[in-house]
């Protein structure tokens, strides 16, 4: 694998953007629709590569966690290597093996970058991650689109059945949606409704991104010597 470009504008802390919504609300779709819009270089992090490691636990042990639960999510990682980042440090990225439900060996090395990019069900729900973010957009979506988009991802990538999906999603994924995911769209700056489907929200989430940016090099230019 190539070497990644240095950022553009090493001088500018790196611009910390928070995508958050509900299991199937198209988060990703949206922040790689940011991504690719983006003209400076733009690092992406996806919050479930944090999920804690159960490797100790036997699979079917593993098959009944809560993964929908804040306390899934290895927040004290997650919060280290946002802060790294926000420093324009260089992380290690986890990787994370969703059919064994297991952290995989690989690692992603992501350097300095003028914008990185975030997604996650809960990214807004504890305050110590949330603070941490410049701009916070929530992903607002019916629920029943989301079951289907998550249905079908489900069965595509992660080999489940429809009964694993329908089970999971009424015993854990639904009730911890209305316990920690709703609410926290209070917090979010931007709340985007349709998802990635909506053009236009999606536009104005990008000029707000790009007036941030502008207004970061304009106080680097101004800053006397």
């Amino acid at each position: 694998m190539s070497e990644a470009p240095e950022a553009k504008h090493p001088g500018i802390r790196p611009l910390i953007i928070g995508v958050a919504g509900g299991s199937g609300s198209g988060k990703t779709t949206v922040a790689r629709a940011i991504h690719d819009a983006l003209s400076v270089d733009t690092a992406f992090i996806d919050q479930d590569a944090y999920y804690v490691d159960l490797a100790h636990l036997e699979l079917a042990e593993r098959q009944r966690v809560n993964f929908d639960h804040p306390d899934s999510i290895d927040t004290e990682l997650f919060v280290d290597h946002l802060t790294r980042l926000s420093r324009g440090e260089t992380i290690e990225k986890p990787t994370y093996d969703f059919t064994a439900h297991t952290r995989a060996a690989g690692k992603v090395t992501i350097p300095r970058r003028d914008v990185v990019l975030v997604d996650g069900i809960l990214l807004f729900v504890e305050p110590r991650v949330r603070e941490l973010f410049d701009i916070k957009v929530f992903v607002d979506v019916a629920d029943d689109v989301r079951f289907i988009r998550r249905l079908e991802r489900d069965l595509a990538e992660r080999g489940r059945s429809v009964a694993m999906v329908i089970r999971q999603y009424l015993e854990t994924v639904r009730p911890m949606h209305l316990e920690f995911v709703e609410p926290s769209k209070r917090y979010a700056d931007i709340i985007l409704p349709g998802g990635g489907h909506n053009r236009i929200g999606v536009e104005m989430v990008l000029a707000r991104v790009e007036l941030e940016l502008r207004r970061r090099r304009s106080s680097r230019d101004t800053v006397p010597a």
